[in-house]
């Protein structure tokens, strides 16, 4: 343990290293994000690389998410699938705190942890049509589309974020950054219902299947309409920044 901070240590360091709260939602900002720096200290502390933090991540997420496909819906079941989310979404935050702090940001870890990412969004919706087929009264075969629509727009808002953030050019080295405006608590508020906190608690309605199934397909309506909304903001701030570098 020589030369490795203490917890409290680990955990003011972390404290003022964080990413921008522009484009986070409320409950990313002031709830995941806390919760991911304890963890990542403790993390830290004990010696844990930001890929076991991954790898962590990816094992509580996928034990709940197997839960909601094996078995019956009930209170019990929608209390540890909630926690379990609730924590594999906590490391998820972890893993990138726990690479700054240590300086061991690398391509292969980011790799790792939008692959992590990308498996636990599609078997998310892939599970609860797992579970509406198996477990659930449906009023209709209709239903069962609901969890497909709902998965291609969370994919969808996923990679294209991702893609709209590579392709976005970066400032040139030494260029002065122009004063960023505070993040606002307004769009932080909007941003709620695409927040993936706010998706893990809707299985806490899993112990009442019209409950879930409702509130369930509302959170995904929401989707839809976000992805719409976002898929026009990023073509157009490509565009725009296409345009620029033209010109220049």
């Amino acid at each position: 343990m020589e030369g490795r901070p203490g917890y409290r240590e680990a955990l003011e360091r972390l404290r003022s290293a964080q990413k921008s709260a522009k484009g986070v939602s409320l409950y990313s900002r002031y709830v995941n994000r806390p919760l991911g720096r304890v963890l990542a200290a403790a993390a830290h502390r004990v010696g844990l690389s930001p890929n076991h933090v991954t790898a962590l991540s990816g094992v509580c997420s996928g034990a709940a998410l197997a839960a909601v496909a094996l078995a019956s819906p009930s209170w019990p079941l929608a209390l540890t699938v909630y926690a379990g989310l609730v924590l594999g979404f906590a490391l998820d935050s972890a893993d990138g705190q726990l690479a700054r702090l240590r300086g061991a940001a690398n391509p292969a870890g980011e790799w790792l942890d939008h692959v992590v990412d990308c498996a636990k969004i599609t078997a998310l919706h892939a599970v609860v049509l797992v579970s509406f087929f198996r477990f659930h009264e449906l009023p209709g075969d209709g239903w069962l589309l609901v969890p497909l629509g709902f998965q291609l727009a969370a994919v969808v808002i996923f990679f294209g974020g991702l893609l709209t953030d590579k392709l976005t050019p970066r400032p040139a080295p030494g260029a002065r950054a122009a004063h960023a405006p505070a993040p606002s608590r307004l769009r932080a508020v909007a941003l709620l219902p695409v927040d993936y906190g706010v998706l893990c608690a809707v299985f806490l309605l899993l112990g009442d299947e019209r409950a879930f199934r409702l509130g369930y397909t509302a959170l995904g309506a929401a989707y839809v309409l976000f992805c719409v909304a976002f898929l026009v903001k990023w073509f157009r701030e490509l565009s725009a920044s296409a345009s620029s570098a033209a010109r220049s």
